[in-house]
């Protein structure tokens, strides 16, 4: 395999794979403005989210770092950060947060350009300017092992477990060897299991870190007097042959493949170059899928045995299956198809390779079921109440 990729050169000296113009706006009050905006720009993307008003402590700061993370995403060439005026996300240094990766940044709120109308307008105006200038920059050959990739799995079923998740850490082990990144999340996703993930990590600390955040998560599920296992395993997932939350959480382990875990890091914090990282998130799909772009994942690799069509705002999102059936009945949204590993027609790593082949495709431009349909979900995960 060829130690560099086509991509872009930043001025931070990371790499990104695609070249977006991302509009962020700073509060659910500036959504439609965004929205409207990437209408009328082809190319740009938005993000719209219900936060940024009406929070605090914690969870005004997740939303700033999610923000901030989206926006200095690798993928990201450019940014334009859309305020009302008055939420308690500060647009200002939310622009400059984003500015230190030398990308460049434009802000301004709606109140002061004088309403929807005139906003839509002014924006429009700056992402055409813009997207102009993103249009001029040229791909050059850079680094493979700069490249950071997410594993997730959602909408699971025995599939899942027996052939997707499988080749997909034959496909992790495969980046890891060439030096890149891989990232495994969803907390959740782990109960049951997490001794096995425990003994793979470096030190003894960063095993203590990973028992600590499911330890932390089982306490605020007890906090609200429920019991997790009445929605892990789904009643999707159990209708696709999943019966407990421990043979979930020993299929959903096995997509990182076998590196050691070098570190354990907090919802949407940067993921280090080099190595396997866990990153502490929710299950939900796009909750998840957000909190590694805002970490720097620049691919995410999503297994699905019953079939999901969503995607991400500003990483491709390879969506990748064992269930044959599914995949037939959904193909405008599937990507890759290891099904044959069940009949016995194909190995483990010849069923990783396939997929690591599709990584590095889409690295190149290689356009996703998803990007082609223009999914570009975005969520970040709640803390406490709003106000």
């Amino acid at each position: 395999m060829a130690s560099t990729i086509m991509g872009y050169e930043r001025p931070n000296g990371e790499i990104g794979i695609r070249n977006h113009l991302l509009i962020i706006p700073t509060v659910i009050c500036s959504n439609q403005v965004c929205s409207r905006i990437m209408a009328m720009v082809p190319g740009a993307v938005a993000i719209p989210h219900q936060h940024g008003c009406s929070q605090i402590g914690a969870d005004k700061t997740r939303t700033f770092d999610m923000l901030a993370g989206t926006g200095k995403n690798p993928n990201v060439g450019a940014v334009i950060v859309i305020s009302l005026g008055c939420e308690v996300v500060d647009p200002i240094a939310l622009a400059e947060e984003i500015r230190t990766t030398g990308k460049p940044v434009e802000v301004f709120d709606i109140q002061s350009v004088g309403g929807s109308v005139k906003a839509i307008a002014h924006g429009t105006e700056l992402a055409k300017r813009m997207m102009a200038d993103l249009a001029k920059q040229e791909k050059a050959p850079v680094p493979l092992n700069k490249l950071k990739v997410g594993v997730k799995c959602g909408g699971s079923d025995a599939t899942s477990g027996l052939a997707s998740n499988p080749a997909l850490g034959a496909a992790a082990d495969a980046l890891i060897a060439e030096g890149g990144s891989v990232v495994i999340g969803e907390t959740t996703e782990i109960i049951g299991a997490e001794h096995l993930l425990a003994e793979r990590c470096v030190t003894p600390e960063v095993s203590d870190k990973l028992y600590f955040i499911v330890d932390r998560f089982e306490k605020e599920v007890e906090r609200m007097g429920a019991d997790m296992r009445g929605g892990n395993p789904s009643p999707g997932n159990i209708a696709g042959g999943l019966s407990t939350i421990e043979e979930k959480s020993l299929g959903c382990i096995s997509k990182c493949g076998k590196a050691p875990i070098q570190d354990v890091i907090e919802y949407a914090e940067r993921i280090p170059e080099h190595g396997l990282y866990f990153m502490d998130s929710p299950g939900n799909d796009i909750e998840c899928v957000s909190g590694m772009a805002a970490g720097g994942a620049h691919i995410v690799c999503f297994t699905t045995g019953r079939g999901t069509p969503t995607g991400a705002a500003v990483v491709p999102v390879i969506k990748i299956t064992g269930n044959k059936i599914m995949f037939q009945r959904m193909e405008d949204n599937m990507d890759v198809d290891v099904s044959d590993m069940l009949d016995g027609s194909a190995g483990l790593e010849q069923a990783g390779e396939r997929i690591w082949q599709e990584i590095v495709e889409v690295a190149e431009g290689k356009w996703t079921k998803a990007e082609v349909l223009g999914h570009t979900e975005f969520s970040i995960n709640r803390i406490g109440p709003s106000l």
